[in-house]
């Protein structure tokens, strides 16, 4: 499945329904998520939008890639599965052993 995109450089002050709306002229939009901070709720200037179809996804990526969207240059990639990582240690190495 290749039609889940990856978008990076997107301003912070854009919404979800906003990118969806960017992204539509190319396509069936199924979802876009825009990710955020876990502890301030701020956007951290990227999100995924998933389109109908792989022709459609290829479509916005060539259209949209590396183009400006509210003074930012935003990269739109296919997305590549989350890599595993180590759980997060809630102390953040405030802790010392002696």
């Amino acid at each position: 499945m290749r039609n889940k995109l990856f978008i990076a450089g997107i301003p912070y002050s854009l919404t979800e329904q906003e990118m969806s709306d960017v992204f539509a002229p190319h396509g069936s939009v199924v979802s876009a998520k825009i990710i955020s901070d876990r502890e301030t709720g701020k956007s951290r200037g990227f999100g995924f939008v998933e389109m109908s179809n792989d022709d459609e996804a290829q479509a916005a990526i060539e259209a949209l890639d590396n183009t400006n969207l509210g003074g930012r240059t935003i990269n739109v990639s296919v997305a590549r599965p989350m890599e595993k990582r180590e759980p997060r240690r809630e102390d953040r190495g405030n802790r010392r052993d002696y």
